[in-house]
């Protein structure tokens, strides 16, 4: 245990210089980690220690904290009414990519019944772990593709379950499969249940207590006494780890402080999700990479040209062909799960060492180049599909100078776009809530989907040759980091911002702002005004 956590601590040590130099060049930091745990493991002989049932185990919470924040995104509310990306779109990809693998696994590769029906099913699922934090970090969870793969992503995650069960069951004695499918659907309906009745009610409580009492740490740490309880319940009943917390997350997403949890739980589901990629490149064998190379990189190029196929015509069914498209590209990849299905397989001797050995590094290699797909994955797109969305790319926005950037398409956003147009100003309008770019766009208005906090997204909209910027949101906190970015990215533009109290007017005092616009200042300016044109 103490060596193992030793170990961790200098490979996430070594990642932090590792991914300070590839963010330079704009290099995911999932390759970092990826990098960091193949060289830890060379060059201080620690191979063995990707096995370790400790590292395992801390590298498994960093996907939990992962899918707990999903479940925080996908409330029971929102799930109704994404049943047909997750039950519909999820089951038939998972169902047909499968029976495709194993018939050239079984048919076609002579591999036997039972190893082939483990790789079969290892390979139709994706990775969660990449493309999640991808379309969380970078907002496209809240775009069609992004709504799409994720619900495709929590199907594969749920059918985890039933495929780890069929393993025991294939390595069991004679047990019987239907007392198995009758005990896991019994299990399954006593965690829900305890979750949902019981869980529901003590999470509020402790989540109220520990707000109410003012010490953050408290509330820190009642978030990761239900994330840890919740996982272990659905652990001791059979299930994954992961399922018990995105249950636990779809639960507090129905609460008030489901925000403050999830920004509250970003830094530990950061830290240990490098620490699973770190496993995963430590898992690397480069002996037997370098000698199959070749063999290596024909099974990856099979394994995505089929999954793109499959999803391609899966989503096509309800969807554009650019959504089904990008959704295809995103989760063409083998996903971190089939390292647990192929290691309890091996366990049992269901799948022979070599072969496994070999698809263990097909799926490092498909998460590998995984990072690099999905941020050009736009620009792919756009070689196929030329009518693209304005809500799919800035690409019209380079070398676009003086004009007027709207932040928020709220209320007050709408009457100043609707000003600006009447006066036949050049302006674009940026928002972070898909519901207002979608109204945006019923009103034919240039509207960009994006957060302006981040300087990527400032330069996309050509921040700095811009006139001004105006900030019409409600919320201080968001206005003051957005004004913060601004003033750090490009100094010289004036910065319009609307305020609604004297105390949002004293929190902004300290910025070096162009213009601040108190809105009950100017209605009562405006009130005096119109009374004294009045006649008597």
């Amino acid at each position: 245990m103490e060596s193992a956590l030793y170990y961790v601590t200098i490979a996430l040590g070594f990642s932090i210089v590792v991914n300070l130099i590839l963010k330079r060049f704009g290099i995911s930091q999932i390759i970092g980690y990826i990098l960091t745990g193949v060289t830890v493991a060379y060059a201080f002989d620690l191979r063995h220690m990707a096995d370790s049932h400790t590292l395992e185990m801390i590298a498994e919470f960093g996907v939990v904290f992962l899918m707990f924040t999903i479940g925080l995104e996908v409330s029971l509310q929102r799930l109704s009414t994404m049943k047909t990306d997750v039950f519909f779109n999820g089951s038939l990809q998972v169902l047909l990519s499968a029976v495709i693998f194993f018939y050239i696994a079984y048919g076609v590769l002579a591999i036997s019944l039972e190893t082939a029906l483990i790789i079969a099913m290892a390979l139709s699922l994706s990775s969660t772990a990449v493309v999640l934090s991808f379309l969380k970090s970078t907002k496209e969870i809240a775009r069609p593709y992004g709504q799409k793969s994720t619900g495709i992503l929590i199907f594969q995650d749920i059918a985890v379950i039933p495929i780890l069960l069929l393993i025991g069951f294939l390595s069991s004695d004679g047990e019987n499969i239907s007392e198995v499918l009758a005990q896991t659907a019994i299990s399954a309906v006593v965690i829900i249940g305890l979750l949902f009745i019981i869980g529901k009610r003590v999470m509020t409580w402790m989540l109220h207590f520990s707000s109410s009492s003012e010490v953050d740490e408290l509330f820190m740490g009642s978030v990761l006494v239900i994330v840890v309880a919740s996982s272990l319940l659905a652990s001791y009943a059979g299930f994954t780890y992961s399922l018990g917390a995105f249950v636990a997350g779809m639960i507090i997403a129905e609460t008030r402080y489901h925000h403050k949890v999830e920004s509250d739980i970003a830094p530990f589901k950061d830290l240990l999700l490098g620490t699973f990629f770190v496993t995963v490149g430590m898992k690397i064998d480069l002996g037997l990479f370098v000698t199959h190379f070749f063999d290596i990189l024909a099974i990856l190029s099979a394994v995505l040209v089929v999954k793109a196929i499959v999803i391609f015509g899966v989503i096509r069914i309800y969807s554009q062909a650019k959504i089904a498209f990008k959704t295809a590209i995103a989760l063409a990849q083998v996903g971190e799960f089939s390292f647990a299905i192929f290691a309890l397989a091996g366990n049992h001797n269901l799948i022979p060492e070599q072969i496994s050995k070999l698809l263990v590094l097909v799926v490092v290699l498909s998460i590998v180049i995984t990072p690099f797909i999905l941020s050009s994955l736009t620009k792919i797109s756009s070689y196929f599909f030329k009518d693209v969305s304005v809500t799919e790319t800035f690409a019209m926005l380079p070398g676009r100078k003086n004009h007027i950037i709207v932040c928020g398409y709220g209320v007050v956003g709408k009457f100043v776009a609707k000003a600006l147009r009447a006066e036949g100003v050049d302006y674009v309008v940026a928002d972070n809530s898909y519901k207002h770019v979608e109204e945006a766009l019923k009103d034919g208005q240039e509207i960009y989907f994006g957060d302006m906090s981040k300087t990527a997204i400032l330069d996309k909209l050509c921040a700095k040759d811009s006139v001004s910027v105006i900030i019409t949101l409600d919320n201080l906190e968001k206005k003051r980091l957005i004004c913060e970015t601004i003033l750090r990215y490009a100094p010289e533009v004036k910065l319009v911002v609307k305020v609604v109290s004297l105390e949002e007017k004293r929190e902004l005092r300290g910025l070096p702002i162009s213009i601040t616009i108190d809105g009950k200042k100017e209605v009562a300016s405006r009130l005096v005004s119109e009374a004294l044109t009045c006649e008597l």
